[in-house]
This record gives C-alpha cells, structure tokens and sequence, in this order.
C-alpha cells in the first residue's frame, strides 16, 4: 500500500531526477507464421504483430496520461528471423522484402522500434542465417525502425570467426550502404557474444525461443534517482550507501512493476473474449543495487492467462 510520502517521493523523482519508462517492448512468438512462400509468411507475420500490438502504442500513452509517467518507447521484439524464413528466403533479397514489411508495420503502429531482424550463429551458420547475414546491409539501409543482430560466440560453444570474419565485412557493407545518412545503418546493427535468451533491449533485441506468444517488457531509466539519492548520503559509512541504493531501486522497480502489470491488463482485455478469465497475481519484488531494472508481463496462450514475474537487471 502506498502512503502519501511515497506518492511525493515518486513525483519527485520524474519531476525533477529523471525518472521516466525507457521503454514498453511487446515480444511477439512468430514460430506459427513460417510457410513456403515469402508473400504468405510475409501476411502471417503481419497479421500476427497486429493481432498483438495492434493497440500498444494507444496503451502506452493512455497508461502515460493517466498516471503521469513519461513512456518514451513503444517497440516491438520478435523471433530471430532467421528461424521464420528458413523454409521460404532462398535469396538475400527475400530477407529484404520481409524487413520492409516489418518496417512498415511498425510504424503504422507507431512504434519506434522493432528488433529480431536477427541470426545466432554461435556453433555454426545454417544456410538461412547466411542469406538473412548477407541481406541486412541492404535491409537496414531501405528501412528505419529496424534493428539487426547476429549472436557470434557463446562461453559454452567458443566463438564461430567464420561468423565474426563475416559479420565484419558486413559491418563495413552497412556503413558503406548508409554512407550519406552517417553511417546509421551501423547504429541499428549488433553482433555479440553470450547473447541471454531472450532479450527486449534494442538494437540486439529479439524474442527468446523459450518463451510464449506474447511477452511485455518494462524498462526503467532511473540513474538520475539514483545520483540523487547518493548525493544525499556523501559521506556516510558503506552500510548506509549500499541500503540507500537498495531502498532507491525498489523504488525505481515499482514504477516498472506497475506500468508492466497496466499495460498487461489492457492488452490482454482489448483482444480478450468475455469467456476467458483473466487473473493477474501480484508479483514479489526484490530489491536490487541498480538504477535499472526490466519488468516481464509474459503470457502463455494469450489471452486465457497472464503471468506477471520480475526478470534480470539491466544497466
């Protein structure tokens, strides 16, 4: 329950330390949209992102308006598309009509940014990674609001340097490729190692296989509370420092906690028949000494249930 001096405490922080939602990605599962053509995978992928995100963006801003928190993203994270194209993109060119698709739909439904343009090729590359690697010079230079990523190594499997040998000529091709509007094509472009599972946080954002249809993610940006509350410590022994930064990211984390569990509720609802029920757990809260924390709402068969649960921190 909130008292009156926490309300304060939370206006406080966004009014004058910074604190706002980065943030409010919508992973979408397109394992049921692959087919034999690229026209049919094309409208199924399509269909599925409206389906699901359809009203993210309008949600976004009315969970904004109302509460008075600043959500400055609204975006959307997707398989590997590496994974849906495999049975129909036979040429790189393929790869560069879905990425157009994709970039269209986004921004008609106004989000910023749409993540899972991507490969992991940590033990090997399949044919398909290859074609969609090869494809994303073009791709990222034809649309806006698409971010790539190629996973090249892992601690597990060691580092493929077939992948970073060629993720480095594709680098060079991106830059070259988007030379007249500064090279930002590479800005929308990540290669990494260790690669998590699932990972909402743009450019290297896509929707781990492990996880359902539909997944909500909250990231908070809080650093300026953060400082704030440590200017107020100075020079106080270490004890207090480290509780003074747990106290402060429970705060941060509850702002995420219920913006993630709004914004599940209201998309659940809007596409949700009156004959599913739809309960909504209060999830536990753990404090953690950081200035960021990520927040999942993630639905298994949406829309009958919903699972609310706090996910890895993030600086």
């Amino acid at each position: 329950m909130l008292n009156i001096k926490e309300v304060f405490e939370t206006t406080n922080m966004i009014e004058h330390e910074n604190l706002d939602v980065r943030t409010v990605t919508m992973g979408i599962s397109l394992f049921d949209c692959s087919a034999t053509t690229v026209e049919e995978t094309c409208s199924r992928i399509e269909a599925k992102i409206r389906r699901h995100a359809g009203k993210l963006a309008e949600t976004a801003d009315a969970i904004a308006a109302e509460f008075g928190i600043p959500i400055v993203n609204k975006r959307i994270s997707i398989t590997p598309i590496s994974l849906i194209g495999a049975s129909c993109c036979k040429t790189p060119d393929d790869y560069v009509t879905i990425c157009k698709m994709l970039d269209r739909v986004a921004k008609e439904l106004g989000c910023n940014f749409l993540g899972g343009f991507s490969a992991v090729v940590s033990k090997g590359i399949t044919e398909s990674d290859r074609l969609l690697i090869e494809s994303i010079p073009e791709a990222l230079a034809v649309t806006d609001n698409i971010c790539a990523s190629v996973n090249v190594g892992s601690t597990k499997t060691g580092i493929n340097m077939d992948a970073v040998k060629l993720m480095g000529e594709i680098v060079k091709k991106t830059a070259v490729r988007t030379a007249d509007r500064e090279c930002i094509g590479c800005a929308k472009l990540v290669v990494l190692c260790n690669a998590p599972d699932d990972n909402p946080f743009m450019a290297g954002a896509f929707l781990g296989i492990t996880q359902g249809d539909a997944v909500i993610n909250v990231g908070v940006s809080g650093p300026g509370v953060v400082k704030a509350a440590l200017d107020k410590c100075h020079g106080e022994n270490f004890q207090v420092l480290c509780d003074t930064i747990k106290k402060t990211a429970f705060k941060i984390t509850r702002v995420g906690q219920m913006v993630a569990q709004e914004a599940a509720a209201r998309l659940v609802s809007s596409s949700a028949s009156s004959t599913f029920p739809l309960p909504l757990p209060q999830p536990s809260v753990t404090a953690s000494p950081t200035s960021s924390r990520r927040w999942a709402s993630r639905s298994a068969g949406l829309p009958a249930r919903l699972r609310l649960s706090p996910c890895s921190t993030t600086r």
